[in-house]
């Protein structure tokens, strides 16, 4: 089942998640996960938050395959012995951040919920995570790299956090006028979408 995304503008997209109760039947997550990864894929996505499918829960799915797929000349430039970056497909229960560190780093980033924009945005290098996966089994895992800042944005969604709240003010000022219309769903978009100024999914 494909979902349509909620636009910018919805309350559920600042809104702080809650975790999936425990005992959450195993049949019933696994198809929201599989419906998750659908959707994100139909929006050509690498990463879905349960919240940009309007429901305020703590689980977000992920493939960073497209982000970190390196041509010949990217391979040409690794040192001697460096191991390049693999792509992650994963989903994330109930994850909680447990440190965020290393060097900042600036990416150029977009998000499914807030189509035709794109900012610089500066996250951290490495995190470690505690989340659980599709089987209810706990990890706490390091990550770094795309796969850490892909993990950070979708994270943000958890949080009630937008990408666009961490640009500066002025930058904002920018920028919202545009947002404004994506949020009564004027903006050119190849997937579904639900926008909360009408109610109106297209």
């Amino acid at each position: 089942m494909i979902y349509p995304i909620v636009a910018i503008g919805d309350p559920v997209l600042k809104t702080k998640a809650k975790n999936l109760p425990a005992d959450l039947p195993a049949a019933e997550l696994k198809q929201l996960i599989a419906d998750m990864y659908e959707t994100m894929y139909s929006a050509h996505g690498v990463g879905l938050a349960a919240p940009q499918i309007g429901k305020a829960i703590r689980l977000f799915v992920m493939d960073s395959g497209p982000m970190v797929e390196l041509d010949e000349e990217d391979l040409a430039e690794l040192e001697e012995g460096e191991v390049p970056e693999q792509g992650i497909k994963r989903a994330f229960i109930n994850p909680q951040m447990v440190s965020e560190t290393g060097e900042e780093w600036g990416f150029e980033e977009g998000c499914l919920s807030i189509p035709g924009i794109r900012e610089l945005v500066t996250r951290h290098a490495d995190i470690v995570l505690r989340y659980e996966d599709e089987n209810r089994q706990v990890h706490e895992e390091a990550f770094s790299g795309m796969a850490a800042r892909v993990i950070q944005h979708e994270y943000d969604h958890l949080e009630g956090v937008l990408f666009t709240d961490k640009l500066s003010g002025f930058k904002k000022q920018l920028l919202k006028g545009k947002l404004a219309r994506i949020s009564k769903g004027d903006v050119r978009h190849d997937y579904r979408m639900k926008f909360a100024a009408d109610g109106k999914r297209r």
